[in-house]
């Protein structure tokens, strides 16, 4: 079909415009829950703590919805010259300027409701980091660095959001080593969307202009280094559990370099969300490392 691709119907236009693949993202607000298992007397996980960290996530999905939906609707003609992006539901003509801004209030309705109801703290995060993605949108998109410093402070929100929820402390080792991650997939997704777009970068997006591989690489190199660093900084001074988390770092540099390695061998992290939920390489490091952590947090002694 020439890069076509059939048109959808109405209800899946909606559908692909909340970017579900993307709610992958907020599974970040569950690492709270999963680095305070076995820390309440006599029960690994209490039901209240799981049902808000499930609610929370619920409420943030909704959150990034409206965030993409309105994001989309921005940039439907700079969409229209991108090979990807094109094929979104608003750039296709798939969903109209109108149905967008009402999908975005429904989503918005459910988000900002589900997090009055964890609590007050928990709206306010979440109000916080629904500004930043706004700021993002309107302006900081098209501003070299600060475009993805921007998206990494979305990530520390989600992980802020996911302590707030269940009322625990927060390390602020998780937050460095979150902020380091956040940077090290946002450098890397403008490396790929680069090389994907071929000299196209103007059209598609004003910040790749004053982006090259060769930079790209150089902060690759440095978030590389501050994620390692600071996740290994974090199991041994941000946990009970200290020492004994270590034994999860290699699943950590495996799937660093896992990543490097798609990057630049396969063409992949334009669309990092996709490339770490199709590799399977990298889901089973994932599954290994939560199933690690929980054996680590319910049956290691406290330091």
């Amino acid at each position: 079909m020439d890069g076509q691709v059939p048109r959808r119907s109405p209800s899946a236009a909606m559908l692909a415009a909340l970017r579900p693949k993307q709610w992958a993202k907020n599974v970040l607000l569950f690492a709270a829950l999963v680095f305070s298992v076995g820390q309440t007397p006599g029960v690994l996980v209490p039901p209240t703590h799981l049902w808000a960290a499930i609610a929370a996530f619920f409420s943030f999905c909704m959150l990034a919805s409206t965030g993409y939906v309105y994001n989309d609707l921005r940039d439907a003609e700079a969409d229209r010259h991108h090979p990807k992006k094109r094929f979104r539901p608003i750039a296709a003509g798939e969903l109209s300027p109108k149905g967008a801004w009402a999908l975005m209030a429904v989503c918005m309705v459910l988000a900002l409701g589900v997090a009055w109801a964890i609590s007050v703290p928990f709206l306010v995060v979440a109000l916080l980091y629904f500004a930043t993605t706004l700021a993002y949108s309107t302006i900081f998109k098209h501003m070299v660095i600060l475009d993805v410093m921007f998206l990494g402070a979305c990530y520390l929100w989600r992980a802020a959001a996911g302590a707030v929820a269940i009322d625990v402390h927060l390390s602020p080792w998780l937050l460095v080593c979150t902020s380091f991650g956040a940077l090290f997939l946002g450098f890397n997704k403008r490396r790929g969307e680069i090389l994907l777009l071929e000299g196209r970068v103007t059209a598609a997006r004003k910040a790749l202009a004053h982006y090259s591989p060769a930079m790209l690489q150089e902060f690759q190199a440095i978030t590389t280094s501050g994620t390692v660093l600071s996740y290994a900084l974090y199991t041994v001074l941000g946990s009970p559990k200290k020492p004994w988390l270590l034994v999860t770092l290699p699943y950590v540099l495996y799937g660093i370099f896992r990543y490097i390695y798609l990057m630049d061998q396969k063409g992949e992290g334009s669309a990092p969300d996709e490339t770490l939920l199709r590799d399977r390489p990298i889901l089973l490091t994932a599954l290994l490392y939560l199933v690690t952590a929980l054996l680590v947090m319910v049956f290691a002694p406290d330091a």
